[in-house]
């Protein structure tokens, strides 16, 4: 969203006519010229959209260097941008997309793990069954028996079946990526061809990284027995993986939002985290949320009442709204993060873009113009 530069930023509290030669030459070098103004001159000097080169050498490296009270300015700029932003609606239309997107994702997915026999689907059932709240298990089971009955691996049509699947995932991404940009204060400026690639790659990604999950969730338990065999211990290494293989399901999980939140938005970051703050931070509020959301669902709501039969499908968009929502609370963290980080190297606070962008080959005249003059994006 706009921000308005406030007294005091880089470039004064009101615009100016171009500078005289004596004010020209006393600019900070690095500083932006004004609309009108003459070339750009001096050593240092950026006109592009985003912090200077200076504040980029200034900036700190690790989190850990930020100043106290940048974190404070992280969580309010947080919970500020929640409306701001619109995070709440942006979740609704994820969670609409992501309908669209879940079943043919789940036809995918099931379709690779027939390779290795129906009991692997009926094994990742049973752990979504154990994720989901009680109200919507049934919906995911009975989607996935029936993909499990009308897929099949080896033939054109299948083929064509799995890239379909692939490319209508892919729309939840695409939606992602223009909430990423909003999120970032930052313009579109990826060209379609490179937008769609970047797309379908992570689309891509996170089945496999999905996939990954579900094979720890089928195979492991059984190499944990024979490993515990061969190593005298007995069923002990399986009661072990039990349960230490739910930290590293968090971790793949968290590792797909971090490539959501790098691949997403429009914006040249620091190169790919495989835990951000944001995704950690994510994927805590989801957690914390589900079970809350569980308990109000099973003891306090009155769906059944309301909705009638309705009522699963009613507890599972709400499930996904909510699980929507804290992705999106966690790249706004990582966002107000990126902003302090620039704050701290000497970046206004208020000037945006605060982030450099990825790419600006399909920016108009006039984003670009907005992009070089702070407080105007």
């Amino acid at each position: 969203m706009a921000r308005i530069s406030r007294p005091g930023g880089r470039e004064g509290p009101a615009r100016r006519p171009a500078d005289g030669p004596g004010e020209q030459s006393a600019r900070v070098p690095g500083a932006r010229r004004e609309a009108g103004a003459g070339p750009a001159q001096g050593p240092g000097r950026d006109t592009g959209p985003g912090p200077d080169p200076l504040v980029k050498r200034k900036q700190p490296d690790e989190l850990t260097d930020l100043p106290k009270k940048s974190w404070w300015e992280v969580l309010r700029g947080t919970v500020k941008e929640v409306k701001g932003d619109e995070l709440t609606d942006r979740a609704a239309a994820l969670t609409y997309y992501g309908v669209l997107s879940l079943f043919p994702a789940l036809l995918v997915l099931v379709s690779l793990l027939g390779l290795v026999g129906e009991s692997a689907g009926r094994k990742v059932v049973a752990t979504l069954q154990q994720l989901a709240p009680a109200s919507v298990r049934h919906i995911i089971s009975d989607a996935v028996q029936q993909l499990q009955g009308n897929a099949g691996v080896g033939s054109l049509v299948a083929v064509v079946g799995l890239l379909a699947g692939v490319w209508t995932a892919s729309g939840y991404v695409a939606a992602f990526m223009r909430s990423s940009n909003v999120v970032y204060d930052m313009a579109e400026g990826r060209p379609l061809w490179k937008v769609l690639l970047e797309r379908l790659g992570l689309t891509v990604v996170l089945m496999l990284l999905a996939l990954l999950s579900a094979l720890i969730v089928v195979f492991t338990g059984g190499i944990a027995q024979q490993v515990g065999d061969a190593l005298g211990i007995g069923s002990a290494a399986l009661t072990v993986w039990s349960i230490a293989k739910w930290p590293v399901l968090v971790i793949l999980v968290t590792t797909m939002i971090a490539f959501l939140y790098w691949g997403a938005p429009n914006v040249k970051g620091r190169g790919l985290r495989w835990v951000t703050p944001g995704s950690f931070l994510a994927l805590v509020i989801w957690m914390v949320a589900s079970a809350g959301f569980a308990v109000y669902v099973g003891n306090f709501s009155s769906y059944n009442k309301t909705y009638g039969t309705l009522a699963g499908v009613i507890i599972f968009l709400v499930w996904l709204w909510i699980t929507n929502l804290a992705i999106l609370l966690g790249l706004e963290f990582d966002a107000e993060l990126a902003r302090a980080r620039a704050a701290a190297g000497g970046h206004p606070g208020t000037d945006e873009p605060y982030a450099e962008p990825r790419d600006t080959t399909a920016w108009t005249e006039e984003q670009r113009r907005r992009a070089e003059q702070p407080g105007e994006m």
